[in-house]
């Protein structure tokens, strides 16, 4: 440990703040007031779900980062190497250039730029000029990759936080309205609901993208010691899971006693909005756009940076500077789609692709108490692909219902969790399986 530099007390905060950042983004802003208004008198419930898979999972998935000793490429390394090449791939490719990040885009330029714009009639060439802008400045702060705790975590997410504990004490001192009767599934369910909805925020998908990226910001500041490496990666865990449940339940909260300032409102974007500019007017539009942007500005680098890394590693013929450029292309391109059509169509996949991702962390924190871990992670990950792939179908809507009577008899299927009981059972079977030798680190 003599060997390696060590972070000082500030710089150690700054890494929290930076990891903070990352996930603060787009579905980090849009979709708990959204919940919060339609879950009404049952928020405690739902908010307590959302916090589950929107701040608890992306802590855990963190701390397996660090016992794995990276990111997702390490935390497959059980799996045969194309297997786990697809699954990364997949995830990485949702949570870049498909869906997540092209989607940062598009929250800031709803909430935070158009508002300025009026009555613009050919607001799709401004849109295509503003996600240009925007991947331009989110792909210049991407090369220089070593000054991302300086850049983020010191300069930009403590501004950040700044104005979100103003608008938060705001929230919390002068409501705008009363919690409203539950809607939905957030009458009979509100847990389950909540629990589901927090798989839209993408963050276990960036747990398991930005473990990778913390690595190697501390490589970029010489701190080459692997357990020292551990310890800020958990610090930084632990300082962006407590910003992102503050954040959380203050968004929560506004929507909740949104229901008369906003009624009916089709995402979070537009009750976020209405609501900053009812508490404080025609600043209001400027508050509202400094905290979009710069959230989803920090998330969007952290993103372009976490996928550069790992696609220049699986394909070396593109240097790192090259892919950035590559995948901030994409981003503009794939942002002009919209964000109503872009949510729409991420669901189903989002639906596919968690269940694995959890699995996947369970498995790596419990990897060196179980006989046959190699053994362990084929079983788990195929049940969690397959039912999973049949909740994902279902949620499309493009099949008959009657197509899924054989999978009634499932538990939890008619709420969108048909995987959890057997990828629990295939879990408990992985402790029990005889004991053999199996040539693969753990």
């Amino acid at each position: 440990m003599s060997g390696s530099k060590q972070l000082s007390t500030g710089d150690i905060f700054a890494l929290g703040f930076m990891t903070f950042a990352f996930f603060l983004g787009a579905g980090n802003i849009i979709f708990p007031p959204l919940a919060g208004q339609q879950a009404g008198t049952e928020f405690y419930w739902a908010m307590a779900g959302f916090l589950f898979t929107a701040v608890g999972l992306p802590l855990v998935t963190l701390l397996a980062c660090a016992k794995a000793g990276g990111g997702l490429p390490r935390m497959t390394r059980l799996l045969p190497k194309q297997i786990g090449i697809a699954i990364t791939l997949a995830i990485f490719i949702v949570i870049g250039p498909a869906f997540a990040t092209p989607r940062t885009s598009l929250v800031a330029f709803e909430m935070g730029f158009k508002p300025f714009l009026g009555e613009a009639e050919s607001q799709s060439w401004i849109l295509l000029a503003y996600s240009i802008g925007f991947f331009v400045v989110a792909s210049g702060l991407a090369l220089h990759r070593g000054n991302l705790i300086d850049y983020i975590g010191k300069i930009l997410t403590p501004v950040l936080i700044l104005l979100l504990l103003v608008l938060s004490i705001t929230v919390l001192v002068n409501p705008q309205g009363t919690a409203a009767a539950p809607s939905g599934d957030y009458l009979t369910q509100p847990f389950t609901k909540g629990f589901l909805e927090g798989y839209n925020t993408m963050d276990t998908f960036g747990a398991l993208m930005f473990g990778m990226l913390i690595v190697d910001v501390l490589h970029k500041k010489e701190i080459s010691d692997t357990k020292l490496q551990t310890r800020y990666l958990i610090f930084a865990s632990i300082i962006a899971a407590s910003g992102l449940a503050f954040v959380y339940m203050s968004l929560f909260y506004l929507g909740v006693t949104s229901s008369e300032l906003a009624p009916g409102a089709e995402n979070g974007g537009k009750i976020f909005a209405i609501y900053v500019q009812a508490l404080f007017g025609g600043p209001g539009k400027l508050i509202l756009a400094a905290v979009v942007t710069l959230a989803c500005l920090t998330t969007a680098v952290g993103l372009i940076s976490a996928c550069a890394d790992y696609f220049n590693k699986l394909w070396q013929k593109l240097s790192y500077q090259a892919w950035v450029v590559v995948i901030a292309v994409l981003c503009a391109v794939v942002a002009n789609v919209g964000l109503t059509q872009l949510i729409a169509i991420s669901v189903p996949v989002l639906f596919a692709l968690y269940p694995v991702a959890i699995a996947l962390v369970i498995l790596n924190l419990i990897v060196d108490k179980l006989p046959r871990p190699k053994s362990a992670f084929y079983l788990v990950l195929s049940v969690a692909l397959l039912l999973a792939l049949i909740d994902a179908v279902k949620v499309t809507g493009l099949v008959n219902k009657e197509a899924f009577d054989f999978a009634e008899a499932l538990p939890l299927f008619s709420y969108g969790l048909a995987w959890l009981l057997p990828v629990t059972v295939a879990l408990v079977i992985s402790f029990f399986m005889p004991k053999k030798a199996e040539q693969a680190a753990v």
